[in-house]
């Protein structure tokens, strides 16, 4: 087993959320979670798991209520954010991913822009070439599909040289071309630069193809984490075998 620090490590960690309808209401409850370097860790679970908000913590969008949040070295939690240079290290692709009226180039370039890193020409154009946008470099990016707007909001992603990549469901409603071309660009990524992926999905068979480890998560806790190999052959709880049947389960 190798001796390697997790990159991320949550111990006892909770969020909890407050509405006029149901009061103050737990979401997140995660006793002990560790993603490693590296690896593509897969999220799973039904819709209202929690697995969204657990991406948005790992991401500093949000404190946890309690508990500890161990990266690179350092603890935080609500009463400690990590500085904003750690937090640049970390970034997310969301689902619907959030266009500017500008190019297809000047959308990639953006995150350099706000970090006085100009002139990086070459670096826009190879990360639109890593998921076949470069054709596109300066079409007004809101003309585009769906999918091509997700790989744009890929290589934006990309071109940041995160520690961690955070990608929260980013080929729901996708076609198979656009899911290919993500799948591929993910793994790639990860194989070539050494990349950490958090991956959500409630697609088994995208998670069986890119995770080296898996995670289920049902209201807000995790039920089993383990290999790829271990979590879709061998599961411990009864509640994985049966999301691996792709059975409903609450």
């Amino acid at each position: 087993m190798s001796s390697t620090p997790p990159l991320y490590r949550l111990c006892g960690v909770t969020r909890r959320y407050t509405s006029a309808q149901s009061g103050m209401r737990t979401v997140l409850n995660i006793r002990d979670l560790s993603i490693p370097h590296g690896q593509i860790m897969v999220l799973v679970g039904p819709s209202g798991a929690g697995k969204s908000t657990l991406l948005r913590l790992l991401n500093w969008l949000e404190p946890p209520d309690d508990g500890e949040i161990h990266f690179e070295g350092g603890i935080y939690g609500a009463q400690r954010e990590p500085p904003l240079a750690l937090r640049r290290r970390v970034t997310t692709v969301f689902q619907r991913p959030v266009l500017l009226q500008r190019s297809v180039a000047e959308n990639v370039a953006y995150g350099l822009r706000l970090r006085g890193q100009a002139h990086a020409d070459a670096r826009i154009a190879q990360a639109l070439a890593a998921v076949g946008l470069d054709t596109m470099a300066h079409q007004p990016a809101r003309t585009l599909s769906g999918g091509e707007a997700q790989r744009v909001a890929l290589a934006r992603a990309m071109i940041l040289e995160p520690t961690a990549l955070l990608l929260d469901e980013p080929t729901a409603n996708l076609d198979p071309y656009n899911v290919g071309v993500i799948e591929q660009t993910v793994r790639r990524l990860n194989e070539t630069q050494g990349t950490t992926i958090v991956l959500v999905t409630h697609n088994v068979f995208q998670a069986q193809r890119l995770a080296h480890r898996v995670a289920l998560l049902l209201d807000g806790q995790v039920v089993e984490e383990a290999d790829a190999e271990t979590f879709f052959h061998a599961p411990r709880d009864t509640r994985t075998s049966a999301f691996v049947r792709g059975e409903m389960v609450y």
